[in-house]
Order: C-alpha cells, then sequence, then structure tokens
C-alpha cells in the first residue's frame, strides 16, 4: 500500500527557502571575495562585490523578516520550539542515527510528521542557527553599512574590528551549516526526494 504524503512546505516557505539560497549564494561569493581575493584575482571585483553584498544582505533581511514574523502567525513556529527535557538524549540517539544507523538501513528513531518535520538535531541546529546566528551577522552587517553607529572602542579593542569580526564568524557558520544542510538533504527516501520536497510542498516518508 502507496505511503501517504504529508504536505508540510506550504507555498510561503517554498518561496521564502528559494530566496532565502540564492541570497546566501550571493553573499557567500562576494563576501570570499571582498575577504581572502588579492584585486588582480578576485572573484568578483571589489566595488561590485560590496554593491552587490549590501543589496542581497538587505533583501535577505526584509527575507527573514517575513520568515520571523511567518512562524508567529502561523503553525510553522512551532517547529522551531525546542522541548529541553530530555534533549540531550534525544539528540545523542539521532546523531547515532546519522553515524551508524543510517549506514545499516534502520528506520529513523524521530520519523517526520506534520506535527514535527524536523527530527530533535535539525530542530536544534536550525533554532541556533536562524535565532543567534543569523540575527547576528545582520546585526553586524547593517552596523558596517552605516560604521558611524559603532563605538569607536568596546572592551579595549576597536569597535569596527570586534563588529567585524562577529560579522566574518557568523557568515563562516552559516556558510558550514549551509554545506551540512544540502548534505542531509541526499539523506531522503531516495537522493532527490528531499529536494523534490522544496519544489512541490510534499514530504515521501521512507
Amino acid at each position: 500500500m502507496a505511503q501517504e504524503k504529508l504536505y508540510l512546505y506550504p507555498i510561503w516557505i517554498r518561496l521564502w527557502h528559494f530566496l532565502n539560497a540564492i541570497l546566501c549564494l550571493i553573499l557567500i561569493i562576494t563576501g570570499v571575495s571582498m575577504q581572502f581575493s588579492a584585486p588582480s584575482i578576485a572573484l568578483v571585483n571589489f566595488d561590485t562585490s560590496v554593491a552587490i553584498h549590501n543589496i542581497a544582505g538587505i533583501v535577505l533581511t526584509i527575507n527573514y523578516l517575513i520568515f520571523f514574523i511567518g512562524n508567529l502567525f502561523t503553525f510553522n513556529g512551532a517547529q522551531y520550539q525546542i522541548v529541553y527535557r530530555g534533549l540531550y538524549k534525544r539528540l545523542i540517539t539521532q546523531a547515532m542515527y546519522y553515524t551508524f544507523g543510517i549506514f545499516k538501513g534502520e528506520s529513523p528513531p524521530f520519523p517526520i510528521s506534520r506535527e514535527n518535520k524536523f527530527n530533535p538535531l535539525q530542530r536544534f541546529s536550525y533554532v541556533f542557527v536562524m535565532y543567534l546566528f543569523v540575527p547576528i551577522v545582520f546585526i553586524s552587517g547593517w552596523a558596517l553599512l552605516y560604521p558611524q553607529t559603532i563605538p569607536t572602542t568596546i572592551l579595549g579593542t576597536s569597535g569596527l574590528h570586534l563588529t567585524d569580526l562577529f560579522h566574518i564568524i557568523s557568515g563562516f557558520i552559516i556558510s558550514f551549516f549551509m554545506i551540512v544542510h544540502i548534505y542531509f538533504c541526499t539523506i531522503g527516501k531516495h537522493p532527490g526526494s528531499n529536494f523534490k520536497s522544496i519544489i512541490n510542498g510534499y514530504h515521501e516518508a521512507h
């Protein structure tokens, strides 16, 4: 008997996700170009990188506010609420599945449902990134866009350099998260199942 497909991703989530992915890639490419490329071998011309980076950052901020407000007023926000009791055990159980169980053909310890579309490890990492590091990268990014708002010194060090450091570190953490996220998207009923889900909104159970 065919398994029921779960409709987990409404159209606003899918559109937000597509725009978020595109803008993050633009920010990563332009950010790396500004940070590491010599003028003669830059991935993108420095002035062009700065302009594109700033515009993409502004649009991504608006996109994030849509996500944040959407989570306040729709059921999707419940997916980002962490139950701390027993959290450590659930995280270890899921980590063991990713490390060993999945290669043995074991069933997921926390099957996806309408009420829980994220397993404990996903939920924890998504909250950690979306509600901590994304706001940090936005706040620091807007501060760097208007450097006159940054205190000259913070804890005895340059406020500008410290803000830039927070921005870069947060950006690298988000970039690493994206790489891991893309990898785990291949872990579904089929390697392309989760990518198909974010297009049509339906999740295919294992």
